[in-house]
């Protein structure tokens, strides 16, 4: 595992406010919906509150793998693979909690309904066009697009990939 593509991503991540989980259905069908991230872990663990009730506890319960992706417009963009957990920890809630989540749990930290979900990462995926990266891969699209060529990503530069469990 390359520490500068974990680095890399944890960077990413902690860049985002909002993510997609994606969780596998009770009806078999894979289920998004965006989240707020409490927290990005230093191995790029994620945190995230939800509902007791709501259907995401019940996909979890039924398969823990789940997958978490993030967009930054058109110029960041990761994929994040791992293993739900559901935790209920006043505690972890409390030291969590950022005041914009009272619109959902209206009692604070200690809400009855109030559950965590740990995401313990086990891969990740970035691609990123952002600085002199987005100003090259203009460059580089505006000279295929004037030759009629196809254009040549350079996908080593703007891509990595981790393997937390090596």
């Amino acid at each position: 595992m390359s520490v500068d593509h974990v680095t890399r991503i944890r960077e990413l991540l902690e860049s985002f406010d909002t993510a997609m989980l994606v969780t596998h259905g009770v009806d078999s069908l894979h289920h998004a919906r965006p989240m707020a991230i409490a927290r990005v872990e230093p191995t790029c663990d994620l945190w995230f509150f939800t509902g007791r009730r709501s259907a995401k506890v019940d996909e979890i319960r039924q398969d823990q793998e789940v997958l978490i992706v993030c967009q930054n417009e058109r110029d960041c963009y990761v994929a994040l693979r791992g293993q739900a957990k559901l935790v209920s920890d006043r505690a972890k809630a409390a030291e969590l909690w950022k005041e914009r989540y009272q619109v959902w749990f209206p009692k604070g930290a200690a809400d009855p309904d109030l559950l965590l979900i740990q995401v313990k990462a086990r891969d990740a995926e970035y691609w990123e066009r952002e600085g002199f990266k987005s100003i090259q891969y203009l460059f580089e699209a505006a000279k295929a697009f004037a030759r009629g060529a196809q254009l040549q990503n350079g996908e080593g530069e703007q891509h990595g990939t981790v393997s937390f469990n090596e």
